[in-house]
């Protein structure tokens, strides 16, 4: 009989069975096989982990920021040593191709902790001015306590390192709640932060269905801040949750790769393609939509078809795979949904368009270039989470930018133009919180703010680098006598 793996949560240090007995399961997306029984926890579980965190919370606010540095630094140390396994965990739970992807974000998750390390010890405070005679005033920043972190599927190791890392290296002790589908890479990551010897409940990882553990973590008045990425819909019920704490949020996306007139068309149609097709197209950032006048229209759309062409689906655990499987049915259905909508509001289907049966049982859908897509259609209003370059045609440079523009979404944006002076100009009325200049819209390295636009539905606040440390910091003011 072939071994099953069982993992625990991970509370105050210790592994721990959920209280209630109950479990369940992780499949591989691409065949269905079974990769480990979870414990599945409840509100007491999230409980007892609140109550960990606080007592982790009194070590790590007590030790300096150098000490800290050093708890990162030997986290990133663990995951190194660990890279091949990790990898392979990546690439058999969440479906994306190792050679091509898994690899690349187990280092940038080591980059994460190690980055959060050394920019710790440099957030500064300031000495400010005052009016009064003989007074003075400085600021600085602490830790605000007990973080509720819930993290999604789609990069189920560096995500969590994106708030994780931060906040260790701050004071602030977590409490974090993965998504159930990738429950395994995290266990498998919690493995490597426990290596690194942190203070008992310095970080508690509590498994479970969000909707009963993440609800009780981010509503406890035991915990004082929030961080989540995932959808629009469950960040709103996420804020209304935990309203009156800091909240940092990035939620979804439906970026819009904007093709000027005068774009070079073999580098808009390889960054659109990789910005559609990269992890299969669940990434908050990808490139949702592409807007492009009639000019261009045919020309991108041929290219975008040869390059879906080459892309190879198969078993992320081979290393010739270029295309995963998707990593749940939910996804698949939705992107079917939005496929159908747009074929049916007159669409042109060039190449996809369908489901993969012939790589393996699991969650295939064929990397899809759909021409001419109605404005109206959700491919262009909505955030579609798969491999699938829509091309939808505008009038002009107006109608390009206010097609951008309209949609409820805000995280980030490609614009393709060999003017410079265009370019700025687009990248400052797009209502974005990243835009990138001839590069996908998914662009992004670790210390770069990103969120969404003020107005947009893709969040609160900013990842990336110290801006992540200042939003899980609180400023203190003191002010004192010097005569």
């Amino acid at each position: 009989m072939q071994h099953v793996l069982k993992a625990h949560h991970f509370i105050g240090g210790r592994w721990t069975p959920s209280q209630n007995g109950n479990i369940f399961e992780s499949r591989s997306p691409y065949d269905g096989a079974l990769l480990a029984l979870l414990a599945e926890g409840d509100r007491e579980d999230a409980q007892a982990a609140i109550v960990a965190a606080q007592a982790g919370f009194k070590v790590l606010s007590q030790m300096t920021a150098w000490e800290r540095s050093k708890l990162c630094n030997r986290v990133a140390d663990a995951m190194e040593k660990r890279r091949e396994e990790l990898a392979a965990t990546l690439a058999s739970e969440q479906g994306k191709p190792l050679v091509a992807e898994a690899y690349g974000e187990i280092d940038a998750a080591v980059t994460g902790f190690r980055e959060a390390g050394e920019l710790i010890k440099w957030l500064e405070g300031e000495v400010i001015p005052v009016e009064t005679p003989g007074k003075r005033a400085i600021s600085f920043r602490q830790p605000r306590g007990v973080y509720a972190v819930v993290t999604p599927w789609n990069f189920p190791i560096n995500i969590p390192v994106e708030y994780l890392a931060p906040c260790l290296a701050a004071g602030n002790a977590v409490v974090w709640v993965p998504a159930p589908t990738t429950s395994l890479c995290a266990v498998k990551l919690m493995e490597c932060i426990a290596e690194a010897g942190l203070p008992d409940g310095a970080v508690n990882l509590v498994l479970g269905p969000g909707a009963v553990v993440g609800d009780e973590i981010v509503g406890s008045v035991g915990t004082h801040g929030i961080g989540f990425t995932g959808s629009p819909a469950t960040g709103n019920a996420i804020a209304k949750r935990g309203a009156g704490k800091p909240m940092l949020l990035e939620l979804g996306g439906n970026g819009p790769v904007v093709v000027l007139d005068d774009a070079d068309l073999d580098r808009a149609a390889a960054a659109a393609a990789f910005g559609s097709f990269f992890n299969a197209g669940q990434v908050c950032a990808a490139s949702g939509r592409i807007l492009v006048t009639e000019k261009n229209h045919d020309a991108l759309a041929e290219r975008l078809v040869a390059i879906a062409s080459r892309i190879r689906l198969g078993d992320p655990l081979d290393g010739a795979t270029t295309m995963g499987p998707l990593n749940n049915a939910q996804v698949v259905r939705k992107i079917e949904e939005h496929v159908a909508d747009g074929a049916n509001r007159g669409g042109e289907l060039l190449f996809g368009g369908e489901r993969g049966p012939d790589v393996g049982p699991g969650w295939f859908y064929k990397p899809t270039v759909i021409g001419r897509v109605e404005k109206q259609a959700m491919l262009n209003t909505a955030e579609t989470f798969g491999p699938i370059a829509p091309l939808v045609v505008c009038a002009d440079e107006a109608d390009l930018l206010d097609t951008a523009n309209a949609s409820s979404h805000g995280l980030a944006a490609g614009v393709f133009t060999r003017d410079l002076s265009k370019a700025f100009a687009f990248g400052e009325k797009l209502r974005m919180g990243l835009v990138n200049i001839n590069s996908p819209s998914c662009y992004w390295e670790l210390h770069l703010p990103f969120g969404g636009a003020s107005g947009k539905s893709s969040g609160l606040g900013r990842l990336g680098g110290k801006h992540t440390l200042r939003e899980v910091t609180d400023v203190k003011t003191i002010t004192f006598d010097v005569t």
